[in-house]
């Protein structure tokens, strides 16, 4: 939930939604938190946590066989301003020489293969707040066309600092309720008026089935299908007929063999923008139809960008498995444009046969994926 944020005083809005607790010299020791940035600290420990809960042993496995796709916006936005400071302040010979290794977004995927012994394809998808859900797809594909037997994927993104929030608060992209974080993440409610910015990470683990099935692996579900679109429309605002999120839901539908009817539960991308609330919710309507259940957990967790999509995607597993839909939070008065049955108050039981994760970034990129239960 958002909450003030020290290292924001002096911008407009000086809340996000931080990952709390995090200490990286805890968790992956001093010398590796000083040699790297944030975004990279909290996907190397995220990667950890999905190998253990996989069960999978990466001193056996053969690394060639395995992969590692990420999804990233921006990578090291906190080691670029503060080596820019440094560099105003000190001159540029005192600027560090880790600066590039530790900013650029694709040392996220190249530190994962060091720590893992992942020695297959290794990249970064870049598409915004769609990079984390766009990774999953990609490494989804990897699997299936034999490329690899695993990957690791997800999406990462650490960028609370000043000067990103100033450049999101400029454009009018944010929640200005300065006085009340708690309540400024809303998606679909008719008072509405912004994100809520949010680091985190969140790392899935891709499998071939009967890999897994052969290992007594505890499977949670399956990637059944994956669409992506691009809109073509504009810089950051979306189609408000949502026909370029429309093709990347009839994609992954498509790519699942199953039909509108099948989807029982959507974790919507629902940043509790005014516009994309909006249009997504007419384009839910148009493609799928009111029938499922539409959550969207941004209202707790903020909007994390490029991992976004990962940890949505990590919430529609969960939903699938357990047959519970997590609420919106802070949702009031539900958008009375929004016709759809909105999961909010309370988690809801359901059996889910199928679910939809949609995730649409600035630049008008789209994916959606499509999980079936195991």
């Amino acid at each position: 939930m958002a909450s003030k944020d020290p290292a924001l005083e002096g911008v407009s809005v000086d809340f996000s939604c931080r990952v709390p607790g995090f200490d990286a010299v805890e968790q992956l020791g001093r010398k590796a938190s000083r040699r790297l940035d944030r975004f990279v600290q909290l996907a190397l420990v995220a990667a950890r946590e999905a190998l253990a809960d996989a069960g999978l042993d990466p001193s056996t496995w053969d690394g060639a066989r395995v992969g590692v796709v990420i999804g990233c916006g921006m990578g090291g936005a906190a080691t670029w301003e503060a080596q820019h400071a440094r560099m105003l302040a000190q001159g540029p010979d005192q600027v560090s020489p880790l600066l590039i290794p530790m900013l650029v977004p694709n040392m996220v995927a190249g530190h994962l293969a060091i720590e893992f012994g992942a020695l297959g394809p290794n990249l970064v998808t870049a598409t915004a707040c769609a990079s984390g859900a766009t990774a999953i797809g990609v490494a989804r594909d990897l699997v299936r066309s034999g490329a690899c037997d695993i990957v690791l994927t997800g999406g990462t993104e650490a960028g609370l600092t000043p000067l990103s929030i100033a450049g999101f608060a400029q454009m009018g992209a944010l929640s200005k309720r300065v006085d009340d974080p708690a309540a400024a993440s809303r998606p679909f409610d008719v008072d509405r008026d912004g994100f809520v910015a949010a680091e985190a990470a969140g790392i899935l683990v891709l499998e071939r089935a009967d890999a897994a099935t052969s290992r007594k692996a505890p499977i949670r579900a399956y990637l059944a299908g994956y669409g992506a679109s691009a809109d073509g429309h504009h810089i950051t605002a979306p189609d408000p007929d949502g026909a370029g999120a429309a093709r990347a839901m009839r994609a992954a539908l498509a790519d699942a063999g199953l039909t509108a009817s099948d989807i029982t539960h959507i974790n919507a991308h629902g940043t509790s923008t005014p516009l994309n609330d909006a249009a997504e919710a007419r384009t839910i309507g148009k493609v799928i139809g009111n029938h499922p259940t539409v959550t969207s957990t941004k209202g707790v967790t903020g909007h994390a960008l490029g991992a976004a999509g990962a940890i949505e995607a990590a919430f529609t597993v969960l939903t699938v498995q357990h047959g519970l839909a997590p609420p919106t939070a802070n949702l009031d008065a539900q958008d009375p444009e929004v016709d759809l049955d909105i999961v909010a108050k309370a988690p809801r039981e359901q059996r889910v046969g199928a679910a939809m994760s949609d995730s649409f970034g600035f630049g008008g990129q789209n994916a959606v994926l499509v999980v079936t239960p195991a």
